[in-house]
């Protein structure tokens, strides 16, 4: 996988844990695929439509160990680890790439809650 696809994907990770992204309709529409579907850490099922019209929570987040697997030439497989700062909660992350249009989009997400710490996360 191409280092410089990875910095950007997960530049654009990073940016969509950003309170001025998830709560603009229009940043999240660039980056949301039209497919777009996730399975929340309570376990919904949510869709593109449903983020643009009733937003994703503005919690204080931070990502880490950022991994991506190349699923396909235009397809990634991202996993991550982040801590809710709001929340005071952490949650084991997957998301799938894919190249759309000339830009990578959001087609797939979930989290899991863990209670893992970064730390024992690093170790695994």
């Amino acid at each position: 996988m191409n280092e410089n696809v990875k910095a950007h994907l997960q530049q654009l990770e990073e940016s969509h844990l950003q309170s001025e992204v998830r709560s603009s309709s229009k940043k999240l529409a660039q980056i949301l695929a039209n497919d777009f579907q996730e399975i929340g850490s309570s376990g919904i099922l949510i869709n593109k439509a449903m983020c643009l019209e009733g937003g994703v929570n503005l919690d204080e987040m931070s990502l880490h160990n950022y991994q991506v697997e190349q699923l396909a030439p235009d397809v990634v497989l991202a996993t991550y680890y982040v801590m809710n700062h709001s929340k005071e909660r952490n949650t084991l992350r997957s998301s799938i790439w894919k190249y759309i249009d000339g830009r990578w989009q959001l087609s797939f997400h979930q989290g899991t809650i863990t209670n893992l710490s970064l730390e024992e996360m690093k170790k695994s």
